[in-house]
């Protein structure tokens, strides 16, 4: 649709990182070179609204009581009155906390209708509010039932979602979308100048950390939480008689110090190593720095680390999930593992064998090309032109 203007609305935004900023910095390059003007409304950690390009953010509050890292605002906020005169055709809201309100908020007051995307799987989440009492699955129903039926279409990463939702009695119009990536920026250079800066990159990335080149690094790359089962793999790990492997957790988050006391408590703790918070146009090379990617999670409603990883041409071994089929190929880019014996298992046929390795990774990294971001855009744009008609047979929007 010609002209389009697109609203994002979101809690986080750059310079953090994690799955719902990739897939929203992801979404605005596609739909920018698709010839659409781009907005983007986020939360301030200044106290005070400013712009910085087409990106407003609004005063918030912390709010890390609630989920580590989070922020609050409340609207009407100071800073939205260029977006109201801008006058989007459409809000997509990527969060169901403060910036879902000024999506909703901006919405009632242009008639606009508000496409979102539902990322977190809450009831995964509610140790944060909760830890014990067995109603975090009813909680997590309402509280998503309550948001998604005040928008006008969903947008889920997975079939796994999909059905968690419809599970809940969510009826909104809902999309199957997995987030694209830019494969580009995890593509193992075979040739020339561009091959030689990467074995360098990861030649200093390994010696950072004191890995020589003769050991097989796995790497865990994301947020430290505990949704995020990293408990698992460093005892798994560390229970793993295998000095020829190293592992390597990247990122931060508020069960750091936890994992790093339960990690020197194994008797391979020389062999887990915290490499910290990795910075967003760096992750690249860690990937690519790496022999083997691991997660244990099951949390995820997507998981983009595992298309990251594919791209890089990493073969995956990772905890079995619904999130990961047809994704993670059980024996031909990787590996899925139920049991610390299949982790074990799965870790020494790709460690100890560098051609197992090498043709995994090949099939990976075709895997990876497979969610191009220029798909991901031009799918998301269509959920937009479906709903932009829904919409305007809606009663209240015969008012305007």
């Amino acid at each position: 649709m010609e002209g389009m203007k697109i609203l994002i609305t979101t809690d986080w935004y750059k310079p953090v990182i994690n799955g719902v900023v990739t897939s929203v910095v992801t979404l605005k390059e596609q739909l920018e070179g698709l010839g659409y003007e781009v907005r983007v409304v986020t939360l301030s950690g200044k106290g005070y609204a400013y712009r910085e390009g087409d990106v407003y953010y609004l005063p918030s509050v912390d709010a890390s009581r609630i989920y580590p890292g989070a922020r609050a605002a409340f609207p009407p906020c100071r800073g939205l009155g260029e977006i109201l005169s801008w006058r989007p055709d459409l809000i997509h809201s990527q969060c169901e906390f403060s910036s879902f309100l000024v999506a909703k908020w901006i919405g009632e007051r242009l008639r606009i209708p508000i496409v979102h995307t539902y990322h977190t799987v809450y009831e995964d989440y509610t140790h944060y509010f909760s830890a014990g009492k067995p109603w975090g699955k009813q909680a997590a129903a309402l509280f998503s039932r309550f948001i998604l039926e005040r928008t006008d279409r969903v947008i889920v990463p997975t079939k796994k979602v999909a059905g968690l939702l419809a599970g809940y009695g969510v009826d909104r119009p809902m999309e199957v979308i997995p987030t694209g990536i830019r494969t580009e920026r995890f593509a193992p250079v075979r040739s020339g100048s561009g091959a030689k800066e990467q074995r360098e990159e990861r030649k200093r990335i390994r010696q950072s950390l004191g890995i020589g080149e003769e050991k097989v690094m796995l790497l865990a790359l994301g947020r430290l939480a505990k949704e995020k089962n990293l408990e698992e793999l460093i005892t798994f790990f560390g229970r793993l008689d295998e000095p020829g492997m190293e592992l390597v957790i990247a990122g931060d988050g508020p069960e750091r110090k936890a994992l790093e006391a339960l990690a020197g408590q194994q008797k391979g703790r020389e062999r887990i190593h915290f490499a910290g918070m990795i910075p967003f146009e760096e992750t690249p090379a860690w990937y690519r720095a790496a022999d083997l990617f691991v997660c244990a999670s099951r949390s995820e409603t997507q998981g983009i680390t595992y298309l990251e990883a594919l791209s890089a041409g990493l073969p995956v071994v990772c905890r079995k999930d619904e999130c990961v089929e047809g994704i993670v190929r059980d024996g031909l880019n990787g590996y899925v593992y139920e049991s610390r014996a299949d982790f074990s298992l799965c870790c020494r046929l790709l460690a100890q064998d560098p051609g197992r390795r090498s043709l995994f990774g090949a099939r990976a990294a075709r895997t990876g090309m497979e969610y191009s971001a220029e798909r991901f855009g031009e799918r998301v744009l269509q959920a937009y032109e479906k709903t932009l008609g829904w919409k305007e047979k809606r009663e209240w929007r015969k008012a305007v």
